[in-house]
Formats: C-alpha cells, sequence, structure tokens
C-alpha cells in the first residue's frame, strides 16, 4: 500500500513539474505530460463536483 501511495505521489509531483517546465517552453514530451496532468486535473474536479451534488441532493430528499 505504501509502494501504491509513494508511486502516485511521484505521479503527481512529476506531473507538476512537467506543467511549469512547459509553461517556460520545455520539450514536446514535457508539453504532452503536462496537458494530460491538467486533463485528469479537471476530471477530478469534475467528479468531486457530481459528488458534493448528489449528496446534497439526497441529504434534501430525506427531509
Amino acid at each position: 500500500m505504501t509502494v501504491l501511495v509513494l508511486g502516485v505521489l511521484a505521479l503527481a509531483v512529476g506531473g507538476c513539474v512537467c506543467v511549469v517546465w512547459a509553461e517556460r517552453g520545455g520539450p514536446r514530451w514535457v508539453c504532452a505530460v503536462a496537458d494530460v496532468t491538467l486533463a485528469a486535473g479537471e476530471l477530478l474536479r469534475v467528479v468531486r463536483r457530481s459528488r458534493r451534488r448528489s449528496l446534497k441532493r439526497s441529504d434534501s430528499g430525506q427531509d
């Protein structure tokens, strides 16, 4: 379990480094990794919003 958490952490930190590097004009592969990182972040935001909305709906329906 620890190895899995460390692997996810390493991917997240590496993605953030690539985003900063791509902003400064890095190579093509860095820009691709940065795009994937930003898309994954946006996907997580959308999922989190939809979960919050569904929780609010289920809470309000019980009154």
